[in-house]
């Protein structure tokens, strides 16, 4: 709350106060008067009532009857007087109970209290001990991160050196399959060669064959 705002409201508690403090005992004053007011109406009814009935004769020690309005009025401040002492005594009772009940109270709330200690002291155990995982595990993680990362790049620089190794792999049968094919290729040329130079060595050992044969037909014999 804003300082003027407190301000205000304390003002106005203060003045709220200054207020009430006049008439704060005038409402039960005023019913006291009115029980009495009422007592002494009913006293004067009633003695008007025994003066009419006596053939004007008094019955009181005095005229006017003061001194009996004074000790019925005793009485009768004595009666209630006995009420308000009966009513102070049932209330001394009942605040005795309620200070038992509230020592019994304070009893339970305290072994209550006692229990909760001991409770919190064991969850700080607890919290302590779990706080002290939890910072384990934190720097277990914190390596196993590190080794993560660590394992990621070595795959990282594996998985270059293995392509590396598939490109030089490849352009290595490449170059196989090329040898290979220049092979086969002077192979094919060799064998198309000697199939040409065994054709002509036929033709040739046939004519060949033919002229000796001729050769010999033409010579005559010894």
């Amino acid at each position: 709350m804003e300082s003027w705002k407190s301000h205000v409201r304390a003002e106005l508690f203060h003045r709220d106060c200054r207020q009430k403090d006049p008439f704060s005992g005038l409402f039960d004053k005023v019913s006291r008067l009115e029980e009495m007011l009422a007592f002494h109406t009913k006293l004067r009814q009633d003695m008007d009532t025994c003066s009419s009935t006596e053939n004007g004769s008094s019955r009181y020690p005095d005229e006017d009857g003061t001194l009996y309005l004074r000790v019925n009025e005793l009485k009768f401040l004595n009666q209630q007087l006995k009420q308000k002492i009966s009513d102070l005594t049932s209330n001394a009772y009942l605040k005795d109970a309620e200070l038992h009940y509230c020592h019994s109270q304070v009893a339970r709330y305290r072994t209550e209290a006692v229990v909760l200690a001991q409770g919190a002291s064991s969850l700080k155990a607890d919290l302590e001990e779990y706080e002290y995982q939890l910072e384990c595990q934190s720097k277990e993680l914190t390596a196993l991160r590190l080794e993560h990362s660590s394992l990621r790049e070595e795959l990282t620089a594996a998985n270059l050196q293995n392509e590396q190794l598939l490109d030089r792999w490849l352009e290595e049968k490449k170059e196989e399959a090329e040898r290979i094919n220049k092979y086969n290729a002077t192979q094919e040329r060799w064998q198309r060669l000697a199939g040409r130079l065994k054709k002509r060595y036929r033709v040739r050992s046939r004519a060949a064959c033919a002229a000796h044969k001729l050769t010999e037909s033409k010579t005559p014999p010894p």
